[in-house]
């Protein structure tokens, strides 16, 4: 491990960080190993137990590191990465990086669409909506909490048991015939309630990122409306730029 630089102009505790994300990039920590305790840390750089706390506490917010009560801190994970060009449900993006998912359905219901989603799924207001509430979880970790709206209309014989277990756009496709077209969406960060902390595990107040999507069908007919709940410590997305 290098030493902090005492005469460089940046902080102690911002040089900290890069250092132990140099060793991370370097493999000289992987995931999941411990870094060194606080007390080491001080000792070896010769900074005040304050300094390395907020280096520390930065990158764990940062999902860089995590802690467990009693046991220290550690290299968490890579985070999963999302290519946003792509029009996927989250099930089959997974799926196409090998990896695990776990879909539990927490609520499923028939409902009067709100004014805001009659304009967003241009329904009229006697028309009822599915309100889809969901947990999705990779190789058993919670990652985000997803809440879709379909109109009724569309696939009125839609259920909870025909999605059990199943990939909502897969039962779509496969048993009406909805194909997604394209979409709009949007991100924004969020701080988690006590709910959504609790569910994601992670601290109320969090820094998480909330995604909302329009769906629409090939003849410009919305699909669906979602909001989903990303933690930020376990997920990130990536863009392709074309000039």
């Amino acid at each position: 491990m290098r030493k902090l630089d005492k005469e460089s102009p940046l902080p102690l505790y911002y040089q900290l960080k890069n250092i132990i994300c140099e060793m991370i990039e370097n493999e000289e920590l992987k995931p999941h190993d411990p870094i060194h305790s606080e007390r080491e840390l001080c000792d070896y750089h010769n900074v005040s137990r304050m300094t390395v706390n907020k280096a520390i506490t930065s990158l764990v917010t940062e999902g860089v590191l995590y802690r467990e009560q009693g046991k220290g801190t550690f290299v968490a994970p890579s985070k999963e990465k999302q290519q946003l060009s792509n029009l996927l449900g989250f099930t089959e993006e997974m799926r196409n990086r090998g990896l695990k998912v776990d879909t539990k359905l927490l609520s499923f219901k028939r409902k009067s669409a709100t004014k805001k989603l009659q304009q967003e799924l241009e329904i009229g207001q006697d028309q009822d909506v599915f309100e889809i509430i969901r947990l999705r979880c990779v190789s058993g970790d919670p990652y985000a909490l997803e809440t879709a709206y379909i109109p009724v209309a569309l696939c009125t014989g839609l259920s909870a048991e025909l999605l059990d277990g199943k990939s909502l756009y897969e039962v779509l496709d496969n048993q009406f015939g909805l194909q997604a077209e394209y979409a709009y969406q949007t991100i924004e960060p969020v701080a988690v309630n006590d709910y959504e902390s609790d569910i994601l595990a992670i601290k109320e107040g969090a820094l998480a990122l909330l995604f909302s999507r329009r769906t629409y069908l090939k003849n410009d007919v919305p699909m669906e409306v979602t909001k989903a709940i990303y933690r930020g410590d376990r997920y990130k997305f990536e863009v392709v730029l074309h000039r």
